[in-house]
């Protein structure tokens, strides 16, 4: 199974999938790493696609910070994309099934697996509270989208990106999937100074989200340490490694303003049991992902 990122090297699942494997009864042992950078080409998505494909002995693999790079250089190179790849232009995860190569668009299932484990039953529709998005990227579309479609949804979701590009893409895909209009509020973002307004803006009990990467693909944060979170709010960085600078910044402020902080281990756990279960074929259901669970925090 191979993994598609920047320096998968640094990742926990390299420790884990082995551990994950055995446990499973999987016939394959070994993770392989494709790292590409952040600026790589239509021709380098090509190559992997293209390697992946036409290697019988690679199963399939999941894709992380390259999910949009995948899709526009290389879905013509996929034999079937699921209705959330197709809608949202992403590809979380590459699978095989007789012969044909399947693209797949995890993350909202990811997501919302991971944020039930946090949010309080009720919370929006109990708070009022907002939800601040920073970053349009896939993490970014999935969750929003996720969010979106709660039978409790916050008051309104602020989406923030430095890319115009990005964030037209994003509303796109909100208004293809027929999604409130109205719920949605888009800034680009020049500084992280211009992110600090917003979360600062967001109502009492809020949920600020760092959805850039920053902090993991790249140093940095999208706040500054002048930023103050909404009281009562909750605070999700989806990365686990790295820097972290967002969750540092966070955690600071945690006793103050009586924050809930979650960090993206569980985000981790779902996202690659999800994928695992699509290149393996197998229905994991939530006593063997808490069994799976277990494994990885003896690893961590």
């Amino acid at each position: 199974m191979g993994f598609v990122g920047v320096r998968t090297a640094g990742s926990s699942i390299m420790k884990v999938f082995p551990r994950w494997a055995e446990a499973l009864g999987l016939p394959a042992r070994r993770l392989v790493g494709h790292d590409l950078p952040l600026d790589a080409s239509a021709a380098d998505y090509r190559a992997l696609v293209t390697a992946i494909r036409d290697d019988p002995a690679h199963l399939g693999a999941l894709v992380t910070t390259h999910k949009i790079g995948v899709f526009r250089a290389a879905s013509d190179q996929f034999d079937e994309l699921d209705e959330f790849a197709r809608l949202c232009g992403e590809i979380s995860s590459i699978s095989k099934n007789g012969g044909r190569l399947i693209g797949h668009a995890k993350d909202p299932v990811t997501a919302g697996l991971s944020l039930e484990e946090f949010l309080p039953p009720g919370h929006f529709a109990r708070t009022g509270a907002d939800v601040v998005c920073l970053g349009a990227g896939g993490a970014g579309t999935a969750l929003t989208w996720y969010l979106a479609r709660r039978p409790d949804a916050p008051a309104r979701i602020v989406c923030t990106d430095t890319s115009a590009e990005r964030l037209a893409h994003l509303r796109d895909v909100h208004l293809g999937g027929e999604l409130d209009p109205g719920l949605f509020r888009y800034e680009l973002v020049e500084s992280a100074g211009d992110g600090d307004r917003l979360v600062t803006a967001a109502a009492r009990g809020s949920l600020v989200v760092n959805a850039t990467g920053l902090g993991k693909d790249r140093p940095g944060s999208p706040l500054t340490a002048a930023v103050r979170f909404p009281e009562h709010g909750l605070v999700w960085e989806l990365n686990y490694r790295g820097r972290l600078d967002f969750l540092q910044q966070s955690l600071a402020q945690r006793d103050a303003r009586d924050l809930t902080v979650i960090d993206g281990w569980r985000y981790f756990i779902h996202g690659w049991t999800q994928a695992i279960a699509e290149v393996f074929h197998l229905d994991l259901d939530t006593a063997t992902v808490e069994r799976l669970a277990a494994i990885a925090e003896e690893l961590r």
